[in-house]
């Protein structure tokens, strides 16, 4: 990988080429001549009544060399070594013994009069001297070179003394135009106390910032740790603002090992960062397998979720992937960031909306889905509440529209996006969700395929989002509006959100809810107040107060949900009740907006799937 190879580049540019086999083949073997001459004349000054028969010593010369030149043409010299480094010091090692060993034997056999055994033996340790001090004098004169600072204003010290921070630091030390001169690391962990990496020293622990920043005059704190906690992050954050120092951090290491970015990429800190939290750990190559060779269809994949959903799919290699939504820019826009054009002359682009079944079934027939995404909803906590009757035609009627022409084409597996709202629902939202949620139980439950719902709380930049709206309301001078200073909510990436779902869907069955890791709830005012902080001009903060149906703490499952197992490290799964279709197809929405309101409600308490229902 491009991006940790740095060093390896650093040692070919600045050193005399002894990273060349024919050059490092040469310089060991003046290393054998020197060292054989060596010993030889010392042992026979030593032995007054022997005399050092230059014949003897020349035969010597050629045992060791071939035999070396033939064994290191295995270890050493068939490929490149980092000079100096341990891969190449044994190496190096193992070969001078082995021809070494070779000449001793020779010695021995045919030479034992002439040649001194004992000078054999010196030979080898005093080669290693020579083989190996060489190369470690060339390295230290290439790092020599790299301590030289640069004239830059960015004076680092780098947070994480780890393998992530080793790599980086030789990354930005080998760049002819550093972006940073790092000058002391910082770790936590007691074990690297005054450990020392290359020129730099471990110099304390985080508590130690505010002290080491101010002894080399630092102006940026680079974090270089794979897997962090928002708390931590907070913590260096808040810190480092009090001191008026710059924070970076370095790409995601999967961004790294796919070639997306260089490991000294390293970007400054953002507010998603803050509410994020530590790396995800998802089976891939599980996920890769339940989507690869597939024909799978995207219903709202023109949105935040959906569009990410495609982007993820079409990288695991499905034989087909529709994309269905009704705005036509929003699939000019996926796919345009799928395949680089938008030329919008593609069947598997479709213009359709869910209420319209008719439309849909003509879309399944025509395709054939075997698996199915269903993230086509309206999610607008306070729009709905006004306008209850929406909710119902796309939520409920819609859902219910996928899911039974799903079940007619046969599909093998259907994932329905839910809500952490869906939880105790007390909101039009919550309540047309939940339903929804029923919907997949009941009808999953009719055909041979696996049919479930996947819940998780808010996503950090899906539009409309409330990151989205403290950011614009901070761009035109404030105030940001919070509804309530001790509310919080659940935050997820959309990346993180579609990677959990894609994994849920490889494991989800039938008449389940699977519910996502999402760590601790953020409080909204905390969030505001960071965002207040970044501004260069001061933002007023206003509290609003709790708007209709909206919950103070939001929960990831309801009172009833009792029966939660564990199916992977950060999924969890609860049984969820079927519903009565008739019920659902009976809804109103026509009437006072309390009156359809109602309705939902008491039919997301009280219905229960009937017995025999026909599609």
């Amino acid at each position: 990988m491009s991006a940790i190879r740095s060093d390896d580049d650093l040692s070919t540019r600045s050193l005399p080429h002894l990273d060349q086999p024919l050059v490092a083949q040469v310089f060991d073997v003046v290393c054998w001549i020197a060292a054989l001459t060596i010993t030889s004349l010392i042992r026979y000054q030593v032995v007054a009544d022997r005399t050092l028969s230059g014949s003897s010593l020349v035969v010597a010369f050629l045992v060791v060399i071939a035999a070396h030149l033939v064994i290191g043409r295995f270890l050493v010299y068939r490929q490149r070594w980092r000079i100096g480094s341990f891969e190449e010091a044994v190496a190096v090692s193992l070969t001078i013994l082995a021809s070494g060993a070779v000449l001793l034997v020779v010695v021995l056999v045919s030479f034992r009069s002439s040649i001194s055994v004992g000078a054999v033996f010196s030979a080898v340790p005093l080669c290693l001297v020579f083989a190996l001090g060489g190369r470690s004098v060339l390295r230290m004169l290439s790092l020599w070179r790299t301590r030289q600072p640069q004239a830059t204003s960015n004076r680092a010290v780098v947070i994480g003394a780890g393998y992530a921070g080793v790599m980086m630091v030789e990354a930005v030390l080998a760049m002819p135009d550093r972006l940073f001169e790092p000058l002391a690391f910082l770790d936590d962990d007691p074990m690297k106390k005054n450990l020392r990496i290359r020129h730099l020293s471990v110099e304390g622990t985080l508590s130690d910032l505010r002290n080491v920043a101010s002894r080399h005059q630092c102006t940026m704190a680079v974090i270089a740790i794979a897997s962090i906690s928002k708390e931590k992050l907070r913590r260096i954050s808040n810190e480092a603002a009090s001191l008026g120092i710059n924070v970076q951090v370095m790409p995601p290491l999967d961004e790294i090992y796919a070639d997306q970015k260089k490991i000294s990429d390293v970007r400054p800190l953002t507010l998603e960062d803050l509410m994020g939290r530590q790396e995800i750990r998802t089976n891939l190559a599980e996920i890769e397998s339940s989507l690869k060779g597939k024909r799978i269809l995207v219903t709202g994949a023109g949105g935040s979720i959906g569009s990410e959903l495609c982007r993820q799919i079409h990288r695991a290699g499905p034989m087909t992937l529709v994309m269905l939504d009704r705005d036509e820019s929003s699939l000019h826009q996926v796919q345009l960031s799928i395949e680089g054009k938008a030329l919008l002359d593609s069947r598997n682009l479709v213009v359709c909306d869910i209420r319209d079944r008719g439309a849909l079934a003509q879309v399944f027939e025509e395709h054939q889905p075997e698996l199915v995404f269903h993230a086509a909803a309206l999610k607008h906590l306070p729009l709905l509440e006004m306008w209850p009757a929406e909710a119902i035609k796309t939520n409920v009627w819609g859902t219910s529209n996928v899911l039974k022409v799903s079940l007619e084409s046969g599909v093998e597996a259907f994932i329905n996006i839910s809500t952490d709202k869906a939880a105790d629902p007390i909101s039009v939202l919550g309540y047309s969700k939940r339903i929804a949620e029923r919907l997949t139980t009941a009808l999953g439950g009719q055909g041979s395929g696996r049919y479930m719902s996947v819940r998780f709380g808010n996503v950090l930049g899906s539009r409309g989002s409330m990151l989205m709206t403290f950011r614009d309301q901070v761009a035109h001078g404030g105030p940001i509006t919070v509804t309530h200073p001790d509310i919080s909510r659940y935050f997820m990436t959309i990346p993180e959100a579609v990677q959990l779902t894609l994994q849920a869907a490889a494991l989800g069955q039938t008449g389940r809810v699977l519910i996502l890791e999402m760590g601790e709830p953020i409080r909204i005012d905390d969030v505001a107040r960071q965002l207040a902080k970044e501004s260069l001009t001061p933002i007023d903060i206003v509290y609003t107060g709790l708007r209709h149906g909206e919950k103070l703490h939001e929960q990831l499952f309801g009172a009833e949900e009792v029966d939660v197992e564990d199916v992977h490290p950060m999924i969890k799964s609860a049984i969820v009740p079927g519903f009565d279709l008739m019920v659902a197809d009976q809804l109103p929405t026509e009437g006072p907006v309390d009156v359809v309101t109602e309705a939902l409600k008491v039919a997301c308490m009280e219905s229960r799937t009937a017995p025999t229902q026909s599609l």
